[in-house]
């Protein structure tokens, strides 16, 4: 489905179902903010990376207006609803301070993978390894990939490249190609932390048998 909306371009990814607080300061940004408030708008957050757009982003509404200050800048809080493409871009909309375009809403596809049990094991393993706890993950909701897209050590780029995937079922084999790289190097930078804290420390060593 097509959709013309506001913009709001941001260097990050917002992942649907996702919460972000932003603090808004820029005149073009508070009148997009004022006018989706009065008319219960959403907007779009567009990628923006490497000095570009490269397409994809995520519709949003605002939940929460946390705090409005004096001279008119606002804390706010807001939801990521679902993925879009970027057909045209207009900066800014006529008559308007603020981005505007039409986006094309992306089919969510299935939100269940068969790989859940994999991603689990190695995001156990992660999180043991980083003394994280990880209770908060709930592997019963859909879309588990986007819900821990920020908490697995990717960087904007890769968060863009997961945002872009179809299906839950190819996010979560990208998440856990990414998690096979990334565990044993952190496994053996707590070895290396091990080490260093025994450097200088007495230590009890078998002797050798020559």
């Amino acid at each position: 489905m097509e959709k013309t909306m506001p913009l709001f371009p941001l260097n990050l990814v917002v992942f649907p179902g996702e919460d972000l607080n932003l603090h808004i300061f820029e005149p073009r940004y508070r009148q997009l903010v004022n006018e989706c408030f009065a008319r219960e708008m959403t907007f779009g957050i567009p990628v923006f990376v490497d000095n570009k757009l490269p397409g994809y982003g995520t519709e949003v509404h605002i939940t929460t207006l946390h705090k409005r200050y004096d001279d008119g800048r606002m804390d706010i809080k807001m939801k990521g609803l679902g993925v879009f493409q970027l057909i045209n871009f207009e900066n800014p909309v006529p008559g308007k301070l603020y981005a505007g375009g039409d986006v094309q809403l992306l089919d969510p596809g299935d939100t269940f993978s068969p790989h859940l049990d994999a991603l689990l094991t190695l995001l156990e393993r992660l999180y043991t390894l980083l003394q994280i706890d990880w209770d908060e993950v709930r592997p019963d909701e859909p879309n588990l990939s986007f819900r821990i897209g920020h908490k697995v050590g990717l960087s904007v780029d890769q968060e863009y490249e997961l945002l872009t995937l179809e299906s839950e079922s190819e996010r979560q084999q990208y998440l856990i190609h990414h998690l096979d790289k990334v565990i044993p190097v952190v496994s053996e930078m707590e070895r290396t932390k091990q080490r260093i804290r025994m450097n200088g420390h007495f230590k009890n060593l078998d002797a050798l048998d020559f």
